[in-house]
């Protein structure tokens, strides 16, 4: 352990203590919940909370009667709440002196819409409970010292140096990732120290990439966790972090909207979703009608907590597999056995079926030394574009690039070959690896 961790656990303790301790015990009740899962009555008991609020407090849902269900309410993605923004927030935070005090949750817009949800104090404490849970869960320590990586914008997303000393957070940016900013990168976990890596996955694949090619000694460094977010992390990268780190990535689903939403657990499958927190349905892909146990669907959420700005059923643009469990006690366990990713990223093969995002990060895999990076765009129902950037000095043998895509999207799809210097690193650290533009699809 550092000094600076165990000063800064000592001094949020003490600070908790004077208020009654009410941080600590949510996240221990929220740790313990992800873990056991909750009752059907915790779940119906926060679902009328939230509900009947919303008909009482948001113009926008006051036509419904307060007895209404969730399926009474819209279905809403984030432009639609971004078109009834007024509507949707609470009444009684409307007063500009409690507005002003409110806490902004802002998505970077790096999917094309930008977007900051308004939360009081309760939510803000249970998001940062809700980060602590997840983090805990898999060894973090609190007040370790984290490098958060993505591309930083000064004025823009960056943090204030009070907050980085508070907090025990380095900015890490990946803006460029050269082999000599990778390098640059790895240097400086050593030199500051750092604890925990925060990353999308793109990013830590990128490390893990250029630790195997430049064979870099990790002896001595201090790095005790990696934790993952974004697109899935393929468990063929996974493990190479782990021979090469002696450290399996943690992976975790979420967003800036409403906190993780649900995380790995050491030595258990899937993403475990935190239903202290959310309600989460599964729907199908082209109606409001639930999905099948099994079927893949829209990822939509309903957070029990924000009553500044309460976000019902909210259509997060990403589609998974769920499988639900109830155990002898009664209580209610879910687990995303899959995550697809966003439709804008969910690709299909010529016959219309949706391919996972582990397909294309894995097949870069088959061209190690050859491509740096690979994306593929669906453009029409069996055309696709693929954006390739070549390591330098490499040959690329094009009809082997184009069957290995083949064998997931189909032989009979249509491919272009484009070459690239390097794919963009979007404000949130991702890069994308598929993109769909075809417009039946999304």
């Amino acid at each position: 352990m550092q000094t600076g961790e165990i000063m800064r656990r000592a001094a949020w303790t003490a600070l908790d203590n004077m208020k009654g301790g009410k941080l600590q015990k949510i996240k221990e009740v929220n740790k313990r919940e992800i873990v056991d899962g909750v009752t059907p009555e915790y779940q119906q008991r926060r679902l009328d909370a939230i509900l009947g609020y919303a008909a009482r407090e948001c113009p926008f849902y006051r036509s419904l009667p307060a007895s209404a269900k969730l399926s009474d309410f819209p279905v809403q993605t984030k432009r639609d709440f971004i078109e009834h923004y007024e509507e949707i927030l609470s009444d009684r935070m409307r007063d500009p002196k409690i507005r002003e005090k409110l806490h902004r949750f802002t998505t970077s817009g790096s999917t094309g819409t930008p977007f900051s949800v308004l939360a009081d104090d309760d939510k803000q404490n249970r998001v940062g409970m809700n980060f602590m849970s997840v983090m805990e869960l898999n060894g973090f320590r609190l007040g370790m010292k984290r490098g958060e990586f993505r591309a930083w914008i000064k004025g823009k997303n960056t943090i204030s140096d009070l907050r980085s000393f508070t907090n025990n957070l380095l900015m890490i940016d990946i803006s460029n990732m050269s082999d000599n900013h990778l390098r640059a990168i790895f240097d400086r976990i050593f030199e500051e120290r750092i604890q925990v890596l925060v990353a999308y996955s793109s990013a830590i694949t990128a490390l893990v990439d250029y630790a195997e090619r430049a064979s870099v000694d990790i002896t001595g460094w201090s790095v005790e966790m990696i934790f993952t977010m974004g697109e899935a992390l393929p468990e063929s990268t996974r493990e190479k972090a782990e021979e090469l780190f002696g450290i399996r990535p943690v992976l975790s689903y979420g967003n800036n909207e409403n906190g993780f939403i649900a995380v790995s657990l050491p030595g258990r499958e899937g993403y475990w979703i935190d239903l202290y927190n959310f309600y989460v349905e599964i729907l199908k892909i082209d109606s409001d009608e639930p999905a099948e146990e099994g079927e893949l669907g829209r990822i939509v959420v309903t957070d029990y907590y924000n009553r500044a700005f309460p976000m019902i059923r909210y259509d997060t643009g990403d589609t998974g597999i769920v499988k639900r469990v109830k155990n002898s006690k009664g209580r209610v366990r879910e687990v995303f056995t899959e995550i697809y990713g966003r439709r804008g990223s969910l690709i299909r093969n010529t016959k219309g079926e949706p391919l996972s995002i582990h397909v294309f990060m894995n097949n870069l895999l088959n061209f190690e030394g050859v491509l740096r990076q690979a994306k593929c765009i669906q453009l029409g129902e069996k055309n696709y574009r693929l954006e390739l950037n070549a390591e330098l000095g490499a040959k690329v043998r094009e009809p082997d690039v184009l069957a290995s895509y083949r064998h997931y999207l189909g032989d009979d799809a249509e491919i272009e070959v484009v070459y690239v210097d390097q794919l963009p690193v979007q404000q949130s650290g991702k890069t994308m690896v598929c993109e769909q533009k075809y417009e039946k699809y999304l």
